[in-house]
């Protein structure tokens, strides 16, 4: 069984609701704080907000860009991406432009994904890609793993969790034998379990996006007691 601590250090603590208020974001951060969370996953104009509240403590901001469809123009998401960092984002996680994806506009969707990553780079920030896998076919997840590679983000990610669908184990499985070790992925979208978590971590990823994340703890410590 994996230890508290452990998993907790895996978890992306998610609140990307458009309703979300301050008193949220506080509660999302002080939850964050109490288990030793990797990061808090906002949207990005939560950044100065949440890096304030997180301030001193190792936890990280992570902005959400291009979010949840990913259909702004590369200068957009650069610019996004450029000031949730100037506002305190550690770690970005930015949606791919599917439309071009589908429209076999390889160029576009590598120069989308070296121009995110770069910035991210250049400033010592986390970057991970959101492919949205619930709208792409095997060959298209593929490819974007194959464009990751070329790039180099940080991360590969299964979903938004605002699809048709969210993570699932035969994507993460498909991801990690085209990328190995070189990219970390990252699965988020429906996992509300202890088992869930369990189930993916033993799949390779170093990552999992929840918005369940006090109530899978909450689990896995009564496991450990019993």
């Amino acid at each position: 069984m994996i230890t508290i601590e452990k998993l907790a250090s895996m978890i992306d603590h998610t609140n990307l609701k458009a309703f979300a208020t301050d008193a949220d974001m506080k509660k999302l951060c002080d939850e964050a704080k109490h288990y030793g969370f990797a990061m808090v996953a906002v949207n990005s104009v939560q950044s100065r907000r949440c890096s304030e509240y997180l301030k001193g403590t190792g936890i990280h901001t992570g902005a959400a860009i291009g979010f949840p469809l990913g259909q702004q123009s590369i200068a957009s998401k650069v610019f996004e991406t450029e000031d949730a960092i100037h506002n305190g984002a550690d770690e970005i996680d930015y949606v791919v432009n599917i439309t071009e994806l589908k429209e076999r506009n390889l160029a576009y969707v590598e120069e989308e994904m070296r121009g995110i990553v770069s910035v991210c780079r250049d400033n010592g920030i986390i970057s991970k890609v959101i492919f949205e896998n619930c709208y792409l076919t095997e060959e298209e997840k593929e490819l974007l793993c194959q464009i990751a590679l070329k790039t180099g983000p940080d991360f590969i990610k299964t979903s938004t969790g605002f699809g048709t669908s969210g993570a699932t184990l035969e994507d993460v499985k498909l991801m990690k034998n085209i990328v190995g070790d070189r990219i970390k992925v990252k699965a988020a979208g429906g996992i509300r379990t202890l088992d869930d978590c369990l189930a993916y971590i033993d799949c390779g990823v170093s990552r999992i996006g929840t918005s369940a994340s006090v109530s899978i703890m909450e689990e896995l410590r009564k496991r450990t007691m019993q």
